[in-house]
């Protein structure tokens, strides 16, 4: 795959990367608190995941709509092009989600939190790999800085949660493995979306709309066998939802469209960065809304994440002579 060709970023897209950036850890930080308030436990799982996804259907055809690309997109738009750009991270991201549920099984919450936080290095790695995207010694330091803040994040969140007992076995090759090869898949499917919007140059509101379909499609076959799909059968697709279940679905759509723009724009390490932030938010809005004071690995975690965004803005790759 060739790389794209180095450009300075515009101060307008700058401003545009912050402000994207800014919505989406506002909104993933707040997606716990906003579910757990909205979605009672009745709400069978799938059909909010495939209500989500057509919302974002919708959302990414009205804003190719509103800039008058919807057109032209669909004009040139091709199967063979759709399953290279959008296809195969949508089946990436599948299969991570499976081993994700196997892997969280079968390890305690906070040993999957601090592996699952390995997702930030291989990015970088394959976004080394396929577009030759080049990190300074102070980005990747400001890399591992990012990963202890991440760490101690979920110590906090998994200290007051007990462990799982199980063999060694059980532990390495159905949780520690699993894992990791989710991690491993993750940077690949965020590299590849990367690729597909930078050099190809993909929308991202149509790869929104491509990954949504896809994705769609294989739940819906995973309903003719699972416990969900039994349950929409004899209870209907919209057992248990009121007006308020809308509001975080609709919230987690519009967060699934920022994705996409964050990694169009800044790319798939930004949005790590991005989401580390968002628990950081997370924390806060405990405190404001419910009055739970942040934990202290929380408070040392805050520096870290601030110094480590603050690092990798200030030092970028130089391109040298002979590479230009």
């Amino acid at each position: 795959m060739a790389p794209p060709k180095s450009k300075a970023p515009t101060q307008a897209t700058n401003t545009r990367i912050f402000f994207f950036s800014i919505l989406l850890a506002l909104q993933y930080g707040a997606q716990p608190l906003i579910s757990k308030r909205c979605i009672s436990r009745e709400v069978i799982v799938t059909s909010s995941v495939l209500a989500c996804e057509a919302a974002k259907v919708i959302f990414a055809v009205y804003f190719m709509a509103k800039e008058g690309s919807l057109g032209r997109t669909f004009k040139e738009w091709t199967l063979v092009g759709a399953l290279t750009a959008s296809g195969l991270p949508a089946a990436i991201y599948a299969l991570q989600n499976s081993l994700l549920q196997i892997s969280y099984k079968n390890l305690d919450s906070l040993t999957f939190s601090m592996l699952n936080q390995t997702k930030i290095i291989f990015t970088a790695l394959f976004t080394y790999f396929m577009l030759r995207q080049k990190q300074s010694i102070q980005q990747i330091g400001a890399l591992f800085l990012l990963i202890a803040a991440a760490v101690l994040l979920s110590v906090g969140e998994g200290s007051n949660k007990g462990s799982t007992s199980g063999n060694a076995d059980q532990i390495l090759f159905y949780g520690i493995v699993p894992v990791l090869i989710a991690s491993l898949l993750s940077g690949l499917a965020s590299s590849l979306c990367q690729w597909a919007s930078q050099v190809k140059k993909h929308s991202s509101y149509l790869m929104t709309v491509e990954m949504s379909i896809v994705g769609s499609l294989c739940l819906l076959a995973s309903t003719f066998k699972s416990p969900d799909g039994e349950a929409m059968r004899q209870h209907g697709f919209f057992h248990a939802w009121t007006p308020l279940t809308w509001i975080p679905v609709i919230f987690n759509a519009l967060g699934g469209i920022l994705v996409g723009l964050v990694t169009s724009y800044a790319g798939g390490v930004r949005k790590g960065f991005v989401i580390v932030s968002a628990l950081l938010v997370t924390a806060l809005l405990q405190f404001i809304f419910e009055g739970k004071p942040p934990s202290l690995y929380c408070l040392v975690a805050l520096p870290l994440v601030v110094g480590s965004i603050s690092i990798y803005q200030k030092y970028p790759y130089q391109i040298k002579k002979k590479e230009s």
